[in-house]
């Protein structure tokens, strides 16, 4: 097939997943719309199964993803992440509990390369998701393992995200109803006046951050140098271009949101979104069915292991539960549902533009942290690690 009729169809069915998440207020998720979606019109034959391959998505992740990471890297300021440590602390624990909860009753029944292909997209979200699949690929893993990967992405997020979804709204309304909010706006307010106040070592000029093509530039260096540094250093490039972001935004050498300023966020989403695809498009229906009660498993014993790892975090570290665990739940779908489901739920409860930004101002920062955490702990420690020891 034609690589612009490919991305046309492949683009189309995200486009679609996208739609009905709005449309049902990101309780239905859009990536299992989409994938779901476009397996079974490949099944059915209204459409090849090489159709993401012949799109090309696949190359532009190649390219992509540690620029993408690198951007991820530029989202929050360092002084707003090195606040959130509590953040770290509940999404690492859920996560520890969940991997050792898989490791000792999963690895057992179904066997170290199932343990592998489940943990690390349950533990570190779409960006987790395609670095195990590439990596399951590589080793040469049969066919109902590197399908896995994907269906546990696909289906994680149906108990994850209206539970998110439902915690967040009941801490934003609590917020809003209380009186509390404006208290913490003001607070965000100080705290953002005194960041602009503090000069940092290197000031970009202003027509180098409105210029797309630099900004692009800027990006593609950041995750080069990721990528040259991951060689002599034997420390996985995704993880070192979400460093240098941090500490580029941090001294100015990058400003905030750094691809979305170039306007190239939406083709990387893409090419990641593809690389998940990939197999499960081309996989058989047998594939499918085999790898469907180790899914099922995995998301069980992973999920119960988040949750359990979470709330015992947040009660010892005495934070508010429903954003606690909110947090915790992160790691079952990462970035960006993490920021896309916090921003429905502001845009929902909020009476007025002011408030919206109040409760993003508040229930951003630790939700991104979290999902940073996810995608850092769960695609390096052990997409990365664990697929190497295959």
């Amino acid at each position: 097939m034609e690589g612009i009729y490919a991305a046309a169809i492949v683009l189309g069915f995200i486009a679609i997943g996208e739609l009905v998440s709005i449309w049902s207020k990101a309780r239905v998720p859009s990536l299992l719309v989409a994938m779901l979606g476009i397996f079974i019109f490949a099944k059915i034959g209204i459409v090849p199964d090489t159709v993401v391959d012949d799109s090309m998505l696949v190359q532009v992740y190649t390219i992509l993803v540690a620029p993408l990471l690198f951007h991820m890297g530029t989202l929050i300021p360092l002084r707003v992440m090195l606040k959130q440590w509590r953040s770290v602390i509940i999404a690492v624990s859920g996560m520890l509990v969940a991997v050792l909860l898989i490791f000792f009753i999963i690895a057992p029944i179904f066997g170290f390369e199932t343990f592998v292909a489940g943990s690390g997209p349950l533990a570190g979200g779409i960006v987790a998701t395609s670095l195990t699949t590439e990596g399951l690929t590589a080793s040469g893993a049969a066919s109902a393992i590197i399908v896995l990967p994907a269906l546990v992405l696909m289906l994680q997020s149906l108990p994850s995200m209206p539970l998110t979804n439902f915690l967040l709204r009941r801490y934003a309304t609590k917020l809003r109803d209380s009186g509390e909010l404006h208290e913490l706006a003001a607070a965000h307010h100080e705290d953002e006046a005194d960041a602009a106040a503090k000069k940092k070592l290197v000031t970009l000029p202003a027509f180098l951050v409105d210029n797309q093509l630099f900004m692009l530039f800027l990006i593609l260096v950041g995750g080069s140098i990721a990528t040259l540094l991951s060689g002599p250093t034997h420390i996985p490039s995704s993880i070192l271009a979400l460093i240098l972001g941090i500490v580029a935004t941090a001294i100015g050498l990058s400003p905030d949101k750094a691809m979305e300023r170039s306007n190239s966020f939406g083709i990387a989403m893409s090419g990641v979104i593809a690389i998940v695809m990939a197999p499960l498009v081309s996989a058989s229906v047998q594939d499918v069915i085999n790898a469907f009660l180790p899914t099922i498993s995995i998301l069980i014993v992973g999920g119960i292991g988040i949750v359990a790892g979470g709330y015992i975090a947040t009660k010892l570290l005495r934070w508010k539960a429903p954003l606690g665990m909110s947090v915790a739940l992160t790691a079952m779908y990462g970035f960006p549902a993490d920021y896309l489901l916090t921003n429905e739920v502001a845009r929902s409860i909020a009476r007025d533009e002011d408030e919206k930004e109040a409760l993003l101002n508040v229930m951003l920062p630790p939700m991104l942290v979290g999902g940073f955490t996810s995608v850092s702990a769960g695609s390096v420690v052990i997409a990365s690690v664990l697929v190497g020891m295959l």
